[in-house]
């Protein structure tokens, strides 16, 4: 996340909590006319994130952002869930999705290589400790990963399916 993308998080955050969210990941991406502010939220209560709670907390945060004016130049707000194969960003990320297949790439290479894709086997102080497709076991540190998601899968389909039915569940598609 860029210093400004930190910066405007850290504006957004009060008000989205204080509406029951929590911000997953807050990202400026072009500039110009084509720039757009991607903004990520999850419900604090776990339930599915719907269209009314995206257009809620658009609203709001795009008060905010009118009052603060934080980004030079025109952009397009884009207030979304996470979806099923959600990024990671956060430590919590990490932890919660462990066992499922993630990709994930280093801002540097590691023994060779910068990406990665298998089984998530959780964290370990600063490292995130993956199965490798080939089953070997590699240590990522977390402090350089540029980017990682998960990797759309029948269990991941089938746990947010069991999850969003009992109103505990990881947030439904991008809206």
């Amino acid at each position: 996340m860029t210093e400004l993308g930190r910066r405007i998080g850290d504006l957004l955050s009060p008000a989205a909590e204080g509406l029951g969210y929590e911000l997953v990941r807050v990202m400026l991406a072009g500039g110009g006319r084509d720039g757009r502010l991607q903004v990520m939220a999850e419900r604090r209560d776990g339930g599915a994130m719907t269209i009314a709670d995206c257009e809620r907390l658009s609203r709001t945060i795009s008060a905010i952002l009118d009052v603060e004016d934080p980004i030079a130049g025109a952009y397009t707000l884009e207030v979304s869930s996470p979806g099923i194969d959600r990024p990671l960003v956060r430590r919590k990320d990490w932890e919660r999705w462990t066992g499922h297949v993630a990709r994930i790439e280093l801002l540097e290479p590691l023994d060779g290589r910068k990406r990665f894709k298998g089984v998530l086997l959780g964290l370990e102080g600063d490292d995130v400790r993956v199965r490798l497709e080939d089953g070997a076991e590699v240590r990522l540190p977390l402090p350089q990963v540029a980017r990682a998601k998960l990797v759309l899968t029948d269990a991941l389909i089938a746990e947010n399916s069991k999850m969003t039915a009992a109103g505990d569940g990881a947030p439904a598609g991008a809206h």
